[in-house]
């Protein structure tokens, strides 16, 4: 346990330095395979109990390829202003800047979730460790890391605890805010409801389902603990393995985990920031 004389502004400094790490291996708006990779570390540091971060891997290789068709869409759509080019040029830049502030969504919520665990790990049980991550996600994640210790496993419905706790953190602070501003800014309707009605289809999940408004923060934490629920069935260890089927992450990823993980983070940290965030 850490000392009680560490003082609130050393653990805001370490807070800081970890969001600085985390900035890195996020990586740019288009590394979501990185982010995957990072994400899926997580989940194996906190020996499984923490789920938010395995689930969070597959939506970052769900959505690589669902940026791809949105973007081909979008080309494709952009055509309706075949006779004034300005215009079109001006609507596919704001598709970009539109799809961009998704990508970068996920990647603030990978710096969010790889900041959060490694601080609560060292500091979760420090008196000010509340000044630095909201209550009831330090709560959350000192029961990670008091299992973690102990060498058991949470509960499905443990987990479930943990995964809506940094879940609705995540939407709160990060996701809600954002695509708000993001949707009150695209005025292409056409393909501002396209890109609200996305279909999500995990790598796991049986079927895939449909948003009616990814901008109703309601309806995506429905649909959250149901990817939460439907991996909770079909058993941690298969939600895993099922990363392979996007066939993005190489064999050498699910042949030694830990070390890839290993030689990203040190060939990330040794390299320069990303460019800084959008939006």
């Amino acid at each position: 346990m850490v000392s009680d004389t560490t003082h609130e502004n050393e653990l805001r400094a370490t807070f800081e330095a970890l969001k600085s790490d985390g900035l890195r291996l996020a990586g740019g708006l288009n590394d979501l395979s990185q982010r995957a990779t990072v994400y899926h570390h997580i989940f194996r540091e906190s020996g499984g109990n923490h789920t938010f971060p395995l689930i969070a891997a597959h939506g970052a290789l769900w959505a690589r390829q669902w940026f791809n068709f949105g973007l081909k869409l979008g080309r494709v759509l952009s055509w309706q202003y075949a006779f004034n080019g300005e215009t079109r040029r001006r609507q596919l830049a704001k598709l970009e800047d539109f799809a961009n502030t998704f990508r970068n969504i996920n990647r603030q919520v990978c710096v969010d979730v790889y900041c959060n665990f490694h601080f609560t790990r060292q500091y979760g049980e420090h008196p000010d460790a509340a000044k630095v991550v909201p209550a009831d996600l330090l709560q959350a994640l000192n029961l990670v890391h008091a299992a973690n210790r102990s060498g058991t496993e949470l509960s499905d419905d443990e987990k479930r605890e943990v995964f809506t706790a940094h879940f609705l953190s995540e939407q709160k602070h990060i996701v809600g805010p954002t695509i708000e501003k993001a949707v009150a800014e695209f005025d292409w309707p056409l393909l501002r409801t396209v890109a609200l009605r996305p279909v999500i289809r995990f790598a796991y999940f049986r079927r895939a389902f449909v948003f009616q408004n990814f901008a109703n923060q309601n309806e995506r934490i429905e649909k959250g603990l149901f990817a939460f629920d439907t991996a909770a069935e079909l058993g941690w260890s298969n939600v895993e393995q099922a990363l392979r089927t996007y066939d993005v992450l190489p064999e050498s990823f699910f042949a030694r985990p830990t070390e890839y993980f290993a030689a990203l983070r040190e060939t990330v940290l040794s390299s320069a920031l990303p460019s800084p965030s959008v939006g």
